[in-house]
């Protein structure tokens, strides 16, 4: 892992904290059902899993069989075995041990072959050029502190034509605390100039996280080569459950929102 900053120290032993605490995006998804995930994968399920909802759009899905994929800072073994049953040559890059073993014991769980490798996302001198079909990304573009720097890695490893698919938070709440519920919904308190923040655990390690503006995300992705195909409001924003505890994971995301873009290299 060349890259070894501050930002990359700190958050590292976060999400080491986490894989101990053994917090959701941390805990392999070993219970997957190769069926239903083809019918996910195809559109054809009316109801969709609360695990699975996440991985979206479900086109990014279709005809991966035989496909070089990277999941990038997605480790945990959750993203890479959807991957990996659906028959794609999967490699997983990650800050964190714990969460790559979370994917190589997915591997071994469900019998696919996983690459893992532990790194940080804004240096991916470890590939060739022009070795994956597609990049998945999750949500850890809030992790750090320039999207172009991404951007330009990404571009570089996939294939002409390739997909490269990114989760966003909205920038407009990206910093909203979940312990500020009042009773009716979350305060903004942070000025959206502000992009950079520490976020502080009462039982475990801080992290840093970044905000990005609309015009740094989309014009970023233009600007390295990328022409976008497709955005997608995440539909886990749209799951209403007035049952949930405020202050919850699932209670702040009815009020928060994100989306996902999925855009392709274009020939150079």
């Amino acid at each position: 892992m060349r890259i070894h900053d501050r930002i990359a120290a700190i958050n590292q032993r976060h999400w080491e904290w986490a894989v101990k605490k053994g917090a959701g995006s941390t805990i392999p998804w070993l219970d997957l059902s190769l069926a239903l995930l083809r019918r996910y994968a195809n559109g054809e399920l009316q109801s969709v899993p609360e695990r699975l909802i996440g991985i979206y759009p479900t086109n990014v899905l279709a005809e991966v069989e035989g496909k070089d994929v990277l999941c990038l800072a997605s480790g945990g073994g959750q993203q890479s075995a959807v991957f990996g049953l659906l028959g794609a040559r999967v490699t997983v890059l990650d800050l964190t041990e714990g969460q790559l073993e979370g994917d190589r014991r997915a591997a071994a769980h469900y019998g696919y072959k996983v690459t893992v490798i532990q790194g940080d996302m804004r240096d991916l001198s470890c590939f060739t050029d022009e070795c994956f079909d597609l990049v998945y990304q999750g949500g850890s573009m809030s992790w750090v502190p320039e999207a172009r720097q991404v951007y330009r890695g990404v571009v570089r490893v996939l294939r002409t034509g390739g997909v490269y698919r990114a989760d966003f938070a909205n920038p407009a709440t990206e910093f909203v605390e979940r312990d500020s519920w009042d009773g009716q919904g979350y305060r903004i308190t942070v000025p959206y100039a502000e992009t950079e923040r520490t976020i502080s655990f009462k039982d475990g390690e801080d992290s840093i996280q970044f905000r990005h503006h609309m015009g740094e995300i989309f014009n970023g992705l233009l600007s390295v080569g990328f022409s976008i195909q497709q955005v997608q409001d995440s539909p886990l924003y749209f799951r209403l459950n007035t049952e949930v505890r405020p202050g919850s994971w699932r209670h702040s995301h009815m009020y928060l929102g994100g989306f996902a873009i999925v855009a392709r290299k274009l020939a150079s």
